[in-house]
This record gives structure tokens, sequence and C-alpha cells, in this order.
């Protein structure tokens, strides 16, 4: 079930988005058509990881993750909502929050299952906020490397721009980190009072 609606979720937005860069692409806006296809690209990676590498993750995250690319790529990019102000703001706590998410995903899956009733909450903590983080400074090292190389104004704020980025990502995986860490501390509560 939870694969058949992965791959419902995927090839919806890849559709949508193929779709919306066919239209921006004749109509001669290559800005918003390239937005689109890289929206193409995004969607079907889920498909991709469940599909061909056998990594899931679980529903949740996967449905917080096509609403983030939603939210970025249609209502930030194409139709413009970045010129709120407060926008990019916000889908970088979404982004701190979603890599957050990814992180405990990934901790759970790559640490042995035994030791998992071992792992001190700070240790998970520190992984999930430590993810979120390094997500956010990959990405503006992406846009830092765009806007050198390609003349593009990804940082249209320059420095304000980008400490604004990485302190909204370093709350939303604040807010998950400190979750985890409190879940993984009322396990270890559980194991001591049974």
């Amino acid at each position: 079930m939870k694969s058949k609606i992965v791959i419902f979720l995927s090839v919806a937005y890849v559709l949508f988005m193929a779709v919306l860069a066919f239209f921006y692409y004749t109509d001669g806006d290559h800005k918003k058509a390239l937005v689109a296809a890289s929206g193409v690209v995004c969607g079907a990676i889920p498909l991709i990881l469940a599909l061909f590498i056998r990594l899931q993750f679980n529903l949740p995250l996967i449905i917080f993750y096509f609403i983030f690319l939603m939210s970025s790529q249609y209502f930030g990019s194409i139709l413009g909502w970045y010129g709120l102000g407060w926008w990019d703001f916000f889908l970088h706590v979404m982004s701190g929050v979603l890599l957050a998410f990814a992180g405990i995903a990934l901790c759970e899956r790559f640490v042995h299952r035994r030791a998992g009733k071992e792992i001190s909450s700070w240790f998970v903590f520190l992984f999930t906020l430590s993810f979120a983080v390094l997500g956010g400074v990959v990405w503006e090292i992406y846009e830092f490397s765009m806007d050198q190389f390609f003349g593009m104004t990804l940082q249209g704020g320059g420095n304000k721009d980008t400490m604004l980025d990485l302190i909204a990502d370093t709350l939303g995986g604040i807010i998950i980190a400190l979750q985890a860490g409190r879940l993984n501390t009322s396990k270890d509560e559980e194991m001591q009072g049974g």
C-alpha cells in the first residue's frame, strides 16, 4: 500500500511538472520551464529510491517531501511567492524539518537494531540536528556556486540571506531533534522501568 502511494505521488508530481515545463517552454518563459523541469527530476527521486535502490522512507516523510516541493517549486518559484518576503524563511524552516526527519530515518536504518536500545538521546538529538544543518549548508554552497559561476542571483540578499536561511534550517532541525531526543529518552526510561 505504501509503495503504491509513493508511486502515485511521484507520478502525479512528475506529470504535473512535465505539463508545466512544456507549457512554459512553448510560451517562451524559459525560467519557469527550467523550474518545472527540475520539478520532474525532484519528483522522480522517491520513485527511483523505492524501485531501483530499494531505499524507502516512511510515508509521512514522503508526503512532507512533496508538500515541500510543491511549496518551493510551484508556489515559490513559478507563482512567485518568494516575493512575499517571509516565504523563503518559512521554506527553510520546512527544509530543516524535512532534513531532520530524513536524518532520523537514516539513523534508524543504519544503526544496528540491537544497538538502538543503547543509543544515547543526545546522540539522536545531535545526529538529527547536524543532518538538518548540513543539508542547509550544502544548499547555501549550491546557491553561492550558481551565483559565482553562472551569474545567477540565488543569494539575493547576500550574506544576510545566507545567514537567515541557515538560522531557519537550524530552527526546523532543532524542533524535530528535540522531539527525536525526547522520544529516545522515553524509550530508555521504558527499557529501564520494564
